[in-house]
Formats: C-alpha cells, sequence, structure tokens
C-alpha cells in the first residue's frame, strides 16, 4: 500500500475553549470557536491575550510507532506565533490518539489566524481563527 494511504487518518481538529474527559475517556470539546469578536478603547487592537485549546485526533491505520505532532498557528501578517508540540504514539489499526493543546497566544491583528496541524513536519490540515476588532463606543466597557 502507499505510505501517503496507511494513514493515521485525521478524525478531529478544532480549537475550542477547553476539552473534558470522563472517568471513561470520553472527550467532549466544550464551545468550539471559529471566530473571536473582541472589543477595545482604541481606533487600533491593543495586544491582546488569548488562551483557547486545540483538540486534534487521528487514527492510526496501518501506522504504527511514534510520531511528533505539532500546532503552529500563523497571523494574518504570515508571521508564526510559536505553537506547541507533543509525540503521539500510534497502535494501528483503528486505534486513535486524542491530542489536547493548550495554546497561549497574544493576538496583535484582526484577520484570519491560521492553525497548522502537522505531523513529522508535513502539514495535515489547517484551522482557521476569524479575529474581528471593534472599536467601544461612548459608554461601553471593553468586553474580557
Amino acid at each position: 500500500m502507499e505510505e501517503e494511504l496507511a494513514g493515521p487518518y485525521l478524525t478531529i481538529a478544532v480549537l475550542c475553549e477547553k476539552v473534558l474527559q470522563e472517568k471513561d475517556g470520553v472527550l467532549s470539546a466544550i464551545r468550539i470557536i471559529s471566530q473571536m469578536n473582541i472589543v477595545g478603547p482604541t481606533d487600533e487592537m491593543l495586544p491582546t491575550p488569548l488562551a483557547l485549546t486545540a483538540l486534534v485526533s487521528f487514527t492510526a491505520g496501518f501506522v504504527t510507532g511514534k510520531y511528533i505532532v505539532r500546532i503552529r498557528p500563523i497571523s494574518p501578517s504570515h508571521h508564526e506565533m510559536g505553537g506547541a508540540q507533543t509525540p503521539a504514539f500510534f497502535e494501528g489499526q483503528d486505534r486513535g490518539v486524542n491530542l489536547v493543546f493548550n495554546l497561549g497566544l497574544v493576538l496583535r491583528e484582526e484577520g484570519i489566524f491560521w492553525f497548522e496541524v502537522l505531523l513529522q513536519d508535513k502539514l495535515v490540515t489547517r484551522i482557521p481563527l476569524r479575529v474581528l476588532y471593534q472599536k467601544a463606543g461612548p459608554g461601553f466597557p471593553p468586553m474580557q
């Protein structure tokens, strides 16, 4: 079988507020996020800290062994913003791995941020996050 058809197969790639893992191992992605609306006191967006979670899940297919999975955030101006990585051990067949990445970023611009999911430095998918900024009007405090 050709290597690219052997797996692993991407099952889930999503940004969310948090991931819960129950006692039986079942995961729940809470508050899936594809857009952030930021309100601030100035005409231009101020640096805004953002904590979010990426849930990435693979099914092994014919792949076995240890691989590195990485999340690489890219800003709208095409700058890499750090990210996170972790090893994943694939056992083959229908066995999968669920990976939770806690990402702390500082947003400095609005637009579409792309969170690239890489397996052994090969791009698997990209998760978009649209960030919109609006200056608060008189009498409206900035959103937290």
